[in-house]
């Protein structure tokens, strides 16, 4: 919770910081100034204030292409894609030259919505404008068509730039990581060390993300030793990263020994990741050691902490565990954050039947429910028999505002089929056939088991044959659409 307090701080202090300038501006006459004009304005945007930032820009007298991308900046960091693009093109029409920057801050924006067709928009612009060879504007297309996972159009962008700097090198690995692509986002690092490109943090951590099976160990050990011999042993995001990677490639040890030698720089999400790696290798007893030292030192646990600590005291030989951080939660005042409720929910109600009435009274004392609580509830109930209970859940669902999902069905129809309630169970049918959940594979699967137990064989074996027909039917596009798509052998080998 400080680092919220601290980012709420100091963005008080930096709204009042350009009010008060704002205030001086208009006081000594210098409003009319376009560079003040222009600084005030990037402020309040920066401030996320765009009421503000509007009306100061409606004001300025002799506007500026500055004016304007400080306009588009501010609507794209507070994710209005929509009124960014209108500002553009008011831009336009008001016959404002357009630049790098305001290049850069549209396709931002483009890329984080995943708006491919105002991409390609833009993209048109950028040769019309004869900005195709900038190399800010052309990393930012770059940038925007890998994170649109066009890394076959990221590349076209790539080979056709006239000057490359790390930022677009960068770009187009991550791209190249995101489609899992593991052989070429190498061979790419390869490359960009050759023609001696700087490497920075973010060429390794996207790399690292591919390395999360045992096969590829010796893999992230020759990247650890670039990561050694660049000097980034030091950066958290690297450090983060490789701590992960090894522990995915199977060893423990080696993460152990990289978050152990990270002494200095260590944040939040590194002792989250070395407690990652603790549980995702049944090291339950060291991992609330960590958490145990992790507060000792001063580190705030925070919600993903939480849930992971939570989801590790399953079984019963955990349970104290288990309570000691429902009380823990309590005393923090985070029983009504919805994640560490729907973990909690999902302990007790793994762990013993005998903890049912603690799962139920945490989810009544929720203020808001999501799916996932309500699915938690629901496969609990069904799991212990309880089919009633069932019953009576999914009926409150389905009249709230939520809707249902494959989870939600498939946990009432076992309940129907404990109960070998046959005219339920048909009601059920005939309401995920409405809602196209009918041949999702776990509604199928409780439907053909449904049926079975009441005896209706026929209806068992036309859900069955529904199945299999989707699953052929889906078999075939998915050989035709993912032709090429296989995962890729990597013979690449790093040179340290």
């Amino acid at each position: 919770m400080r680092p919220l307090h601290s980012l709420i701080e100091s963005s008080v202090a930096s709204l009042y910081k350009v009010s008060v300038t704002h205030c001086w501006a208009i006081k000594l006459g210098t409003f009319s100034d376009t560079y003040t004009a222009n600084n005030i304005l990037s402020g309040y945007s920066k401030c996320r204030e765009l009421g503000f930032a509007l009306k100061l820009f409606d004001e300025i007298p002799d506007r500026d292409t500055v004016s304007w991308n400080s306009m588009i900046a501010g609507y794209v960091n507070y994710g209005n894609l929509g009124s960014a693009w209108e500002f553009l093109r008011r831009m336009r029409r008001c016959g404002y030259m357009v630049d790098g920057h305001t290049f850069g801050s549209i396709l931002k924006g483009i890329a984080c919505e995943g708006s491919v067709d105002l991409g390609l928009q833009a993209h048109l612009l950028i040769v019309k404008t004869g900005y195709v060879g900038n190399v800010y504007s052309a990393s930012a297309l770059l940038d925007m068509y890998a994170k649109c996972d066009r890394v076959e159009d990221a590349y076209k962008v790539f080979k056709g730039m006239p000057e490359r700097n790390y930022v677009s090198w960068n770009a187009l690995i991550a791209g190249y990581a995101q489609v899992g692509d593991y052989e070429t986002s190498f061979l790419l690092l390869d490359s960009m060390e050759r023609e001696g490109v700087r490497i920075n943090d973010g060429t390794f951590a996207p790399l690292l993300t591919l390395l999360d099976d045992p096969e590829f160990y010796k893999l992230t050990m020759q990247i650890h030793s670039k990561i050694i011999k660049h000097g980034f042993t030091s950066d958290n995001t690297v450090c983060n990263a490789i701590i992960t990677s090894y522990s995915d490639c199977g060893s423990i040890e080696d993460a152990k020994q990289v978050f152990q030698s990270a002494t200095n720089t260590q944040d939040l999400v590194t002792w989250n990741s070395m407690l990652a790696s603790y549980l995702a290798h049944n090291k339950g007893a060291l991992a609330f050691k960590l958490f145990i030292e992790m507060q000792g030192l001063g580190f705030e646990p925070d919600i993903y902490t939480y849930t992971s600590m939570i989801s590790a005291c399953f079984e019963d030989a955990h349970q104290n565990q288990g309570k000691s951080l429902h009380a823990l939660v309590i005393k923090k005042g985070l029983e009504q954050s919805i994640p560490i409720s729907n973990s909690l929910i999902a302990m007790y109600l793994k762990s013993n039947r005998k903890y049912v009435e603690d799962a139920i009274e945490i989810f009544k004392s929720m203020g808001v429910k999501d799916n996932v609580s309500w699915n938690s509830i629901l496969t609990g109930f069904s799991q212990y028999g309880l089919s009633e209970d069932t019953l009576k859940f999914f009926k409150k669902l389905q009249l709230g505002p939520l809707g249902l999902d494959h989870y939600a069905f498939s946990s009432v129809l076992r309940s129907c089929s404990d109960l070998a309630t046959l005219q339920l169970g048909q009601q059920v049918h005939s309401l995920a056939l409405k809602s196209g959940f009918d041949l999702n594979d776990f509604v199928a699967s409780s439907l053909i088991f449904m049926y079975s137990k009441c005896g209706i064989i026929e209806d068992a074996q036309k859900s069955f044959e529904a199945t299999l027909k989707t699953a052929q039917s889906f078999g075939t596009r998915s050989s035709l659409g993912t032709h090429n798509m296989g995962r890729v052998k990597l013979h690449w080998t790093c040179s340290s």
